[in-house]
């Protein structure tokens, strides 16, 4: 394992937006937006013409969609949410789930076991109570943090893969898939976009970007990752048939009592990460970035380093402010130079 770590004066804090040549040659590029998950995603992509990028994209974002209405945890009528409502009946009840929930639960229990439940599936309980902190700025009574933390724990999620089953241990259990549920998207959309024909794309949702074959004529999708105060230089990506992801409190993010509470939650404690910090990470694939972006944020760097060494190809940056007046910490692992625009 190689690590690198610093202490700069210079403020780096990562944020990702991509683009690429608007260059005219075929096969074209066409670019389309849609609201989805909470947020506006985007697919820029190369076809030969505008009908066939426009059936191909339209495919895409209705399978993102489709998969909403299987993991939304705002939706009450989602899969996910009525599987947890089910549970609060029957307790511990094994339940039929589709491919789609079961695939996804199973790759969010993966990253559980691999961080120790830095990153956790059962979060929904603490979530909920934070985001009602974070619109009253208020944080929640201890009472109701210590009700809600022992309903939280990945070992009580248990799935059957031959049955293709979920249980729940205990009613009031809720299962939320944000951290990983972008990334799952993204890169089913792409496989949708491959099926139609589209070979180069690349499907951005918020800070989950996932890309396929290179563009024409170049060497990859570039993707900034932009500094925290303006005048510090960006450092580029280049990526093909991979996923970068990145979480941070830049603007998500609450003051209460003088504390500065990000939106991302340490599941142990029930609260948000105080001071500054970003974490990028890149991934073969959107669900596996997107979930560790979550497990760097709340690990310790030099623990982060070895769970996502731990997945071939994966490589994490992650900048540290602990303190408005403290100096940033950058670490980053050694493939992470790897993917750097030379």
């Amino acid at each position: 394992m190689q690590i690198s770590c610093a202490f700069s004066s210079i403020v780096l804090y990562p944020v990702l937006f991509a683009f690429t040549s608007s260059a005219a040659e075929p096969p074209e590029k066409f670019e389309f937006a849609s609201v989805h998950m909470g947020t506006e995603w985007r697919i820029a992509l190369y076809a030969a013409d505008k009908p066939s990028a426009e059936k191909a994209s339209r495919a895409a974002f209705d399978r993102v969609a489709e998969l909403e209405l299987v993991m939304s945890d705002y939706n009450t009528d989602s899969e996910l949410m009525k599987l947890c409502i089910a549970n609060d009946a029957e307790p511990g009840k094994p339940r039929k789930a589709s491919a789609d929930l079961f695939d996804v639960l199973e790759k969010a229990q993966r990253i559980a076991n691999a961080s120790d439940g830095a990153f956790d599936p059962t979060v929904g309980p603490i979530v909920k109570l934070w985001r009602t902190a974070r619109k009253i700025k208020k944080l929640p009574e201890a009472k109701e943090l210590t009700v809600a933390r022992e309903l939280v724990g990945f070992q009580m999620l248990k799935l059957n893969a031959k049955d293709q089953t979920v249980a729940l241990a205990k009613a009031g259990m809720r299962l939320d898939l944000g951290g990983i549920g972008k990334g799952y998207a993204a890169d089913a959309a792409i496989k949708v976009l491959k099926e139609h024909g589209v070979t180069s794309a690349l499907v951005a949702a918020s800070g989950d970007i996932t890309v396929s074959e290179v563009p024409p004529g170049k060497p990859g999708w570039v993707v900034e990752i932009a500094p925290l105060e303006k005048g510090d230089a960006p450092r580029r990506l280049v990526l093909a048939n991979a996923s970068v992801s990145t979480s941070g409190d830049l603007f998500q993010f609450v003051e209460i009592e003088g504390v500065r509470y990000s939106h991302v939650l340490d599941p142990k404690t029930g609260l948000g990460l105080t001071g500054r910090r970003s974490a990028t990470v890149i991934a073969k694939q959107g669900w596996l970035a997107d979930s560790l972006t979550k497990t760097v944020s709340v690990m310790l760097p030099e623990k982060a380093i070895k769970v996502v060494e731990g997945f071939e190809k994966a490589a994490m940056f992650v900048a540290v402010k602990e303190k408005e007046d403290s100096r940033l910490q950058v670490c980053q692992s050694k493939a992470f130079v790897g993917y750097e625009a030379k």
